[in-house]
């Protein structure tokens, strides 16, 4: 569990007595009960961080581990202060000062010889005592995990250039002797002159892009007066034709604002392509200009070749409009059209058909367009909607085997029917020593990986909750955290199925969905396309919730289980 998962989320104290609740979260027993007794009278009870809502009160289970019995002593070993409203205090944004016991205040300096934060009050002692004369105070910066060399946590305070690394002194005894070294203020002089010379890069194509932008604009309106001009035109000669061609000036109109609405929407989607860039070039262009002023050389040093391995990483495509674009063909061609009206009425309308279409507004260099499909913005220059089966016939066409991985299942997980059905005991299983195997947290992964096609399976859960979903192979197996949980993480993305509500999770965002109850989930992945969809099983096939994401790896279907629940892949 993280450092913010030992405090309870109601009284914001370390956990005493914890207990968790289906959805997964941990409490102070007695703050839950409280904040349950409250809400015993509107019949409806809310988890208080995840707002999962049950029909029925569920019954906390109390964490037995020995982290539970340490959370225990560390709260009697420090009893905590009555809550405060004091601004003061250090939020979950904030750096607490390092001195503090019990409730930290804010830090605001860190001194780099110390390695320590501190708050206002116990920040005195720098400003008052000739000891500290010769200590560097700086605004307070949050990581100084990362100012400390890790293996002779000293601080680090030279530059490594044959290694390219921040040292401390001791380093340059035995691992970096003879090496290129110099002091992290003079490798961050040195640097600080590349830095501008990629920020003057960063400018100059943010000028390009607007430049684009300004021309594709034009281009816009141009081609939208060409399409008027042409419709305008087109329906004057029309009109001076007689009603057997009513059919053909039918046709044409429909070409025409076809292949606008078709160049107009092109040129949209990048229009928004450029915008995003611009506002991503600025936002760096800023980041840039932060990074110059700060005071910490080994901030500067990290960040910097962070900043420059993403800009000479990124090569982003130009786009380029054709100036002879218009629908000026099609006038000449309807004026041709009156000349052999009864003859070439029908080749004529091909002809036209085929002149427009093969006409590009605008599109990326050729250079560029293979990587640009190859990127994570590719789903934009889809022009075809994504589709899915609407019955479970269809579904069915997609159907794939699972069994469950007993080297992944967390120890009270019990496995049955065939490694398909898992279900949480009180006592751990004699599973052998795995790596992959969860420790900390309910849940087991699938043995076969998913990639590159369309697949579909289906799930039986009972019980007070489950989760059903999908992950990368490399989601942590170790501990409470979030980087454990599936759909909690960027690594995946599940469903979370109670007695009256579902939530969809993933990295950070939750959703809460408002759907029929139903005991059998129908997930449909399409990895390829980017989208996983869950169904509630029936006569019909009913969409719970559909991600949309860019699946970058092989996935591998994954599960959730709550005390007394069960999860049960179906054979299909």
């Amino acid at each position: 569990m993280s450092f913010d998962q030992d405090t309870c989320y109601l009284c914001k104290e370390y956990l005493r007595d914890p207990v968790s609740i289906p959805c997964g979260h941990v409490f102070c027993s007695i703050c839950l009960k409280t904040y349950w007794d409250h809400a015993e009278h509107t019949g409806s009870f809310l988890c208080p961080e995840c707002r999962v809502t049950y029909n029925k009160r569920p019954t906390p289970r109390r964490m037995g581990s020995s982290r539970s019995s340490t959370l225990q002593r560390n709260a009697d070993s420090f009893p905590p202060p009555p809550p405060s409203p004091d601004y003061n205090y250090a939020g979950p944004q904030d750096v607490g000062c390092d001195i503090c016991v019990g409730k930290k205040q804010k830090a605001i300096k860190t001194c780099l010889m110390c390695l320590a934060s501190y708050c206002e009050k116990h920040l005195k002692p720098h400003y008052e005592s000739a000891t500290f004369k010769r200590h560097k105070l700086v605004d307070e910066i949050g990581h100084l995990d990362r100012q400390i060399c890790p293996q002779h946590q000293k601080g680090l305070e030279l530059f490594c250039r044959t290694d390219q690394m921040c040292i401390c002194v001791l380093c340059t005894v035995k691992e970096h002797k003879g090496h290129d070294m110099v002091s992290a203020e003079q490798e961050r002089s040195d640097e600080q002159q590349r830095l501008g010379a990629t920020q003057a890069e960063i400018q100059e194509r943010i000028h390009d892009r607007l430049k684009q932008m300004e021309e594709l604009k034009q281009a816009v309106d141009a081609l939208k007066n060409s399409a008027q001009r042409a419709l305008q035109e087109c329906e004057k000669m029309f009109g001076d034709m007689m009603r057997s061609i009513e059919r053909l000036q039918q046709e044409m109109a429909k070409l025409i604002s076809s292949n606008k609405r078709a160049a107009l929407n092109n040129a949209e989607g990048h229009l928004e392509r450029l915008t995003n860039e611009i506002a991503d070039l600025k936002k760096r262009d800023n980041e840039i200009t932060q990074l110059s002023r700060t005071e910490d050389h080994i901030h500067f040093i990290q960040s910097y070749h962070m900043l420059i391995a993403q800009t000479e990483a990124e090569e982003l495509p130009s786009v380029s409009v054709n100036p002879y674009f218009s629908f000026g063909p099609v006038s000449k061609a309807v004026s041709e059209m009156k000349q052999h009206l009864n003859e070439f009425s029908n080749e004529e309308l091909v002809k036209v058909a085929k002149s427009v279409n093969k006409m590009t507004f605008c599109e990326l260099d050729d250079a560029k367009k293979k990587q640009s499909i190859k990127s994570d913005e590719a789903p934009m220059y889809k022009s075809m909607p994504f589709k899915e089966p609407q019955y479970r016939d269809d579904f069915m066409r997609y159907a794939c085997q699972l069994t469950l991985d007993p080297d992944t299942a967390y120890r009270q997980l019990y496995l049955s029917r065939g490694n398909r059905k898992a279900a949480l005991k009180r006592d751990p299983q004699a599973y052998p020593d795995s790596p992959a195997r969860f420790d900390s947290l309910p849940q087991v992964l699938c043995k076969e990986p998913l990639t590159g096609g369309a697949y579909y399976w289906e799930v039986d859960w009972s019980g007070e909750g489950a989760s059903i979903g999908i992950s990368y192979n490399g989601i942590k197996r170790t501990g409470y955290g979030d980087s454990c949980r599936i759909g909690y993480n960027r690594k995946s993305w599940s469903l979370f199925c109670s007695d009256s509500s579902y939530s969809a999770r993933h990295n950070k965002d939750q959703i809460e969905v408002n759907a029929p109850y139903s005991s059998r989930i129908g997930v449909y992945l399409d990895h390829a396309g980017g989208a996983l969809s869950f169904y509630a099983v029936g006569e019909t096939m009913s969409l719970i919730h559909r991600f949309k994401a860019n699946f970058s790896e092989p996935v591998y279907p994954g599960f959730w289980v709550w005390y007394e629940s069960a999860i049960t892949i179906i054979q299909l």
